[in-house]
């Protein structure tokens, strides 16, 4: 990690930018508490400061002029005991972006150097307050669109996760030590060891993180769902009923959506991202014509979609065209209109896929249709809340790579392979579940992950 600089002090605005009722800058490191004498001129009655982990009265002065840049209160963490397990300050100002640019610019100038892209967390993780895999659900928690996905992400902060990930290692770590020392010393009376119910187990392990890997991501990026039809089917008329609110403008005139509405509804749990798409029809203007080419790639681009049809009118040769675009993705035909008189066979356009009838307006048939979506998108398994669930799919693929290694391992050890040839798998697989928790990370893999924060997280 020789890239990385714990040594110095680090400040950033740690707030979103934009008026609001309060804003934080956040500074870490060995200059904190120097800094803050700088700047921080506490009321009467808070000579003590900097007490640890209690919060201040005060005003943050420009030590050049004395003048009063704002009202603020400011708590100290001492190392180790603080988010980044060094000496942290933290100023709460008014959440005015001048204000807190002031007293950034302040603490810079104060010895400071501005932080990058998540590396308050960096900083945790380096220190060893979070593993990698928690470091990552600190992201997912700022990112979540749902209390499910929220959920998900609480529970890999806590380490459950971390916990699961590392059991497997340690196991497979005990394969691997004895393997190396019969190959490294084969003079010596080394007992003989049956690793074989060792690596049985670690794959029943890793195939039941992968098994909840596929819920956790779905809770996590959610599942994006293109409603598509030809026009004045009620595909903006559902995607309101979805949001419970009047999102997309809905109308008797064919065609009056022109080009995609993107929006996420919680679906019990489960952040469904929904993407209204413009009438698939022959269009005859050129707006209408970039309209309906964006529908057909939000098609192309859809985890599930929705086949609209119209209920109270008979199947028209457009049902049939754009129920051939759908293919073999995942898909629900809803037949709309239900509160009117059924004039229409849906059940001949994509037999195979689950049919249901709603009616958009009146909401009629709206909770059969969450619930068969949430049957279709979680495959009938119903998700275990207490259960260690990766929901990164970085996680799930070093879990695919670890457990392919490990299946490898015990090929080789049915066949009676030399160690060398099961010692170089169990290698591979204990790597890829360090990468997981950060044991094996590489300089580039943390670039990559921290880069994605936001600066003061």
């Amino acid at each position: 990690m020789s890239t990385y600089s714990l040594d110095d002090t680090i400040a950033a605005i740690a707030t979103p930018l934009g008026q609001g009722g309060i804003g934080i800058v956040r500074v870490s490191g060995p200059e904190a508490v120097p800094i803050g004498r700088r700047l921080f001129h506490p009321a009467r009655g808070a000579r003590h400061w900097p007490k640890p982990y209690r919060l201040y009265y005060g005003h943050i002065r420009d030590p050049q002029t004395g003048r009063v840049v704002d009202e603020v209160l400011l708590s100290f963490m001492k190392a180790p005991r603080s988010y980044t397990r060094q000496d942290v300050l933290e100023i709460n100002a008014h959440g005015g972006p001048v204000a807190l640019r002031e007293i950034l610019r302040l603490c810079l100038e104060a010895g400071a150097r501005p932080a990058r892209e998540g590396e308050f967390t960096l900083r945790a993780f380096l220190n060893g307050r979070l593993d990698l895999a928690q470091a990552e659900a600190v992201l997912d928690i700022v990112r979540a669109k749902t209390e499910a996905a929220l959920r998900v992400a609480v529970g890999q902060l806590s380490g459950r996760l971390s916990q699961a990930v590392r059991a497997v290692r340690q196991g497979l770590l005990g394969a691997l030590a004895y393997l190396q020392a019969a190959i490294d010393f084969p003079e010596d009376d080394i007992p003989p060891q049956d690793i074989s119910p060792s690596l049985a187990e670690a794959e029943d392990r890793l195939q039941a993180l992968l098994a909840e890997a596929g819920r956790g991501i779905i809770y996590r990026q959610g599942v994006r769902t293109a409603i598509v039809g030809r026009p004045n089917v009620g595909k903006s008329s559902l995607l309101n009923a979805f949001l419970r609110q009047d999102r997309a403008i809905v109308t008797p005139i064919p065609g009056t959506t022109r080009d995609t509405i993107e929006e996420t509804a919680d679906l019990q749990g489960i952040p469904l991202v929904l993407v209204d798409t413009a009438g698939l029809t022959e269009a005859e203007d050129l707006v209408e014509r970039l309209g309906v080419e964006r529908s057909r790639r939000a098609i192309e681009q859809a985890d599930l979609v929705l086949l609209v049809v119209d209920g109270s009118v008979p199947l028209t040769e457009e049902d049939r065209q754009v129920a051939a675009l759908v293919g073999a993705r995942p898909a629900v035909v809803v037949v709309n209109k239900c509160d009117l008189p059924r004039a229409t066979a849906a059940e001949e356009i994509l037999p195979e896929v689950p049919h249901i009838a709603i009616s958009a307006l009146t909401g009629e048939g709206l909770p059969a249709l969450e619930a068969l979506l949430v049957d279709v998108i979680l495959s009938g398994q119903v998700a275990i809340a207490d259960a260690p669930r990766a929901s990164n799919p970085r996680h799930r693929d070093l879990l695919q790579r670890a457990l392919q290694h490990v299946r490898e391992a015990r090929q080789a050890l049915r066949e009676g392979l030399p160690d060398d040839f099961v010692s170089i798998d169990l290698t591979e697989a204990v790597e890829a579940l360090g990468e997981i928790t950060g044991e094996t990370a590489t300089e580039d893999l943390l670039e990559t992950i921290f880069s994605q924060f936001c600066i003061g997280k």
